[in-house]
């Protein structure tokens, strides 16, 4: 019977069928990071367990810790508890730490594919909504709540209701300027943020085969903000080559009998997809949200669209906006180069390519935070601080920083932010920020000229 990849991958990791589309699954690695992580671990010993699997955890703290340059666990006064806790729990109960300063620190869902630690055809869970990045390579990747993260710490299974299977094709080349960003952006605000709800999403086509590893992730990164739990991409060649000599990847004899077992995980060509849509990659223009939903979406050449109901309406009042006017030109006070969505080397070298010999327009504050300690050392080995640092961008340590806000680093009430996270909500940057999601190199275009303006007319 022919399967999809998500069939696949959930069916060889299926417990026990408990009826009624449930199913207790095996997981294979859990991620912790230090805002759900030491509480979950705690909730585990008061509940008078071990950890099933000490060895299948690793644990790195992002989400509370400062990203200024030269912190300690002490600069955030406010996570210094939370991670010290962290450090505690990991101690006693033996797992995988990658504190701040040590090679693997840094977000949790970039250190996990950058160390290997995720890989094809493995389950992977975090108390993190957007562990579903982890797909990209081929993974069934999904955050979990606080007590699903707790059971799954004890039992190193998971009680799950199966998704129907969603397929997202990518057919043409993309234009110039146009990254992995702009494609899902565009879906979202095609298709809207309940379109995933209830499915697990493949992305596939021409377009997505032609993307290297780590647009594949920020791809997938933004699958729960389609409103699916799981985003994937079939593992292929891209996928190995990237993986291939990474600290947890498979080696020798091994290396050769996973390879075998990946190259059978995409989905056989008459897998059946509940719902198939599909996006001509060659017609996606570089995208710059406007309101405070993802959805919220236009392309940078369009104009703020009209309010459709009155959510768009309390939208672009919040946002400042005028119906009917150009996106383009209008002024922005920040820019913020980060977050699991786009931190990676990769992410770095798009935005450093835009600056040319430019500075920071006047009056804008420019933060570029390396999703981890080994980006940051690979992007300082290439000179990209450097050159960041001269057109007059801040360059900071590895963390989630102005993503969340809950580390003490935020955007000014009624400030405008040019952002490459994934989440523009009212208070997401910070109380009355105002956040326009985008790519980093529009992020970069942005800082340049003191406005949201389309990175393809700078050259």
């Amino acid at each position: 019977m022919a399967r999809t990849l998500f069939d696949k991958i959930w069916d060889s990791h299926v417990v026990a069928d408990l009826g009624e589309g449930w199913s207790l699954l095996h997981i294979d690695r859990v991620l912790l990071h230090d805002l759900s992580g030491a509480r979950a671990l705690r909730e585990v010993a008061e509940r008078g367990h071990a950890l099933a699997r000490p060895d299948l955890v690793f644990a790195t703290p992002d989400h509370a810790v400062s990203t200024a340059p030269g912190r300690t666990a002490e600069t955030f006064a406010g996570g210094a508890a939370t991670l010290h806790g962290l450090r505690q729990r990991a101690r006693e109960t033996g797992i995988r730490l990658f504190d701040l300063g040590q090679p693997g620190n840094g977000i949790v869902h970039v250190m996990a594919p950058e160390l290997a630690i995720v890989l094809p055809g493995l389950t992977l869970v975090c108390g993190d909504s957007h562990t579903c990045t982890n797909g990209g390579v081929g993974a069934l990747a999904f955050g979990v709540g606080a007590s699903e993260l707790t059971h799954v710490l004890a039992t190193q299974t998971l009680m799950q209701r199966r998704p129907r299977n969603l397929r997202l094709r990518y057919e043409g080349r993309l234009g110039a300027g146009v990254t992995a960003k702009d494609m899902i952006l565009a879906a979202i605000g095609r298709y809207g943020t309940a379109a995933g709800t209830g499915f697990a999403v493949e992305y596939a086509g021409s377009a997505v085969r032609a993307l290297p590893l780590e647009a594949r992730l920020t791809l997938c990164n933004l699958s729960i903000e389609m409103g699916a739990k799981m985003g994937m991409v079939a593992p292929d060649d891209t996928s190995f080559e990237y993986l291939a000599g990474r600290r947890f990847a498979p080696r020798g004899a091994q290396w050769e009998a996973a390879l075998a077992a990946w190259r059978a995980l995409p989905s056989d060509p008459d897998a059946h997809f509940d719902v198939e849509h599909s996006l001509d990659a060659s017609a996606i223009a570089p995208q710059i949200t406007w309101g405070n939903s993802p959805e919220q979406v236009v392309a940078v050449t369009d104009p703020v669209p009209q309010p459709r109901h009155a959510g768009d309406r309390a939208a672009l009042d919040y946002m400042g906006l005028e119906a009917g006017r150009p996106i383009a030109g209008t002024k922005v006070d920040w820019v913020f180069i980060g977050s699991c969505t786009n931190s990676r080397l990769s992410d770095l070298r798009e935005a450093a390519a835009v600056l040319g010999a430019r500075r920071v327009a006047p009056g804008v504050t420019a933060w570029v935070v390396p999703g981890s300690e080994q980006v940051k050392r690979d992007a300082e080995a290439e000179g990209l601080h450097a050159r960041f640092q001269a057109a007059g961008f801040e360059w900071r340590e590895p963390g989630c920083s102005l993503c969340v806000a809950a580390n003490g680093e935020t955007v000014p009430s009624g400030a405008r932010c040019v952002s490459t996270s994934n989440r523009n909500f009212v208070g997401r940057q910070g109380t009355g920020a105002r956040t326009h999601l985008a790519s980093p190199a529009m992020a970069a275009a942005a800082a340049l000229t003191g406005a949201i303006a389309d990175v393809r007319s700078l050259g």
